[in-house]
């Protein structure tokens, strides 16, 4: 696979400033695209952006990214994280990577060049776990990170399962699915005034929470004086 002579095909790509072996691209107002080249030519590192295109760090994202080879290979897990990152006054503390078969960036135009890209992007090290299956990483990356949006909050790794008896809301089976912090709190709000309705939800970590309300507020079955707050569950989902 020749990555260089495919971007050349692209319409109207241009040289990334200031990154060598790299172009950038624009296939719609909204979107800039772009990749950077790994140094042997058989591997590429492509990060998308939507409404703010930050050029530094854009170049900063792909430069650390390709240094440390992330994500490279047809081995390599659906979705890898390398911590250490900074740029800016930027949050993110990390740089992630999207298999191919998760991104999909050149599915239906270039299926070769899409087998040999990984999809990177800044990110926050509470948004992972580590061992995420293909199925779990195509979920994260694709409808819950927004790994396009520069000014993105973090995304923090969270399952959950909850049964309310005030509202009749509550999830399905026994099994924990992922899910947001907003849901998280919006159901620890609903819980009160629900006896024996509970949240349960665990971190990255596999640590484990089981909120209860039953005339007063139980965690672990530790009485509380008041609701969780947002920055209680913030912190024991190790996003701070």
């Amino acid at each position: 696979m020749n990555i260089q002579e495919a971007v050349a095909g692209i319409e109207a790509v241009e040289d990334e400033p200031g990154l060598p072996l790299a172009w950038r691209w624009s296939p719609m107002p909204r979107f800039v695209f772009s990749l950077a080249m790994d140094h042997d030519g058989h591997w590429a590192y492509q990060m998308n952006s939507l409404d703010v295109h930050d050029a530094g760090l854009t170049r900063t994202v792909l430069a650390f990214a390709r240094q440390h080879q992330l994500g490279r290979g047809r081995d390599a897990r659906p979705l890898t994280v390398l911590p250490g990152f900074s740029y800016g006054s930027y949050r993110f503390d990390a740089v992630a990577a999207a298999s191919p078969a998760v991104h999909g960036f050149h599915r239906g135009r270039n299926e070769a060049l899409n087998e040999v890209v990984s999809a990177v992007f800044p990110a926050y090290q509470c948004e992972f776990r580590g061992d995420e299956n293909a199925e779990e990483a195509a979920l994260r990356f694709n409808r819950m990170l927004r790994p396009t949006v520069v000014s993105r909050w973090p995304v923090p790794y969270l399952r959950m399962r909850y049964e309310n008896t005030r509202t009749g809301g509550g999830s399905i089976g026994t099994s924990r699915g992922f899910t947001t912090h907003s849901v998280l709190l919006r159901e620890l709000v609903l819980l009160e005034g629900a006896p024996g309705g509970f949240v349960e939800f665990e971190n990255l970590h596999g640590e484990l929470w089981r909120v209860q309300w039953d005339g007063s507020w139980l965690v672990n079955g530790q009485p509380q004086d008041v609701r969780p707050s947002e920055e209680w569950v913030m912190t024991v989902l190790r996003c701070p």
